[in-house]
């Protein structure tokens, strides 16, 4: 059953606040009903009453619980409800720990490639028909570079602009450990051969454009 963008109800969970009121408001706009909320604790406390007929997530939602939590929860307790992840990151295994834990039937929007808001309505609509499954540009192909869920870990920190000394502390490791770390996902996405770049800069980039498959 295809349904008309002016009757859909859409619970936002987005804790960075420009992004939550910017599609906000872009949904608004459309015709869409939106109830926005910064974090999983919020969106629990107000989904019942608010009865959406989806949940648009994003994955990383700082600290607590993270979008897979969210998306769990509500394939247990409401599986009539479309799941929608709208992330900048290019894999879901470099948002969160353990991507497997997002149920089957959530469609994923990745935001840099969401080129008007017709996009993010298809989307919406897509999750309220259950047809939405994982991109399959997002499985492991030939055309990626495999790197271990340790490797992805380290890049997720670096695309997030942590250092050798900041890495070293969140993992709980010596700063040559971690060095040695950085070096071996370096070597694995083959960026740390030319001295003329910048691996940290080049490998982001390659994780950005979803040229990273993890095992």
């Amino acid at each position: 059953m295809s349904m008309n963008s002016k009757v859909i109800k859409v619970m936002l969970v987005e804790d960075e606040e420009f992004t939550r009121n910017m599609v906000a408001e872009m949904l608004t706009n459309s015709g869409v009903t939106v109830s926005s909320v910064s974090s999983v604790a919020k969106a629990l406390a107000t989904i019942d009453s608010f009865d959406p007929h989806v949940v648009l997530t994003d994955l990383d939602l700082g600290s607590g619980p993270d979008g897979a939590d969210l998306l769990l929860k509500v394939f247990k307790d409401r599986p009539w409800t479309g799941m929608v992840i709208m992330t900048a990151h290019a894999s879901p295994e470099l948002a969160i720990n353990d991507a497997s834990r997002i149920p089957d039937p959530t469609v994923y929007i990745v935001k840099s490639e969401i080129k008007s808001i017709s996009n993010l309505l298809l989307a919406i609509e897509e999750s309220i028909e259950k047809t939405g499954k994982f991109q399959s540009s997002f499985s492991a192909s030939s055309e990626k570079i495999t790197i271990t869920a340790s490797q992805a870990e380290i890049l997720r920190m670096i695309a997030d602009g942590l250092s050798n000394a900041s890495i070293a502390k969140e993992r709980n490791i010596t700063l040559r450990a971690a060095e040695a770390l950085i070096q071996r996902t370096f070597l694995a996405l083959g960026v740390n051969g030319d001295p003329n770049v910048n691996p940290r800069v080049v490998a982001v980039r390659m994780w950005h454009q979803g040229k990273v498959a993890v095992k």
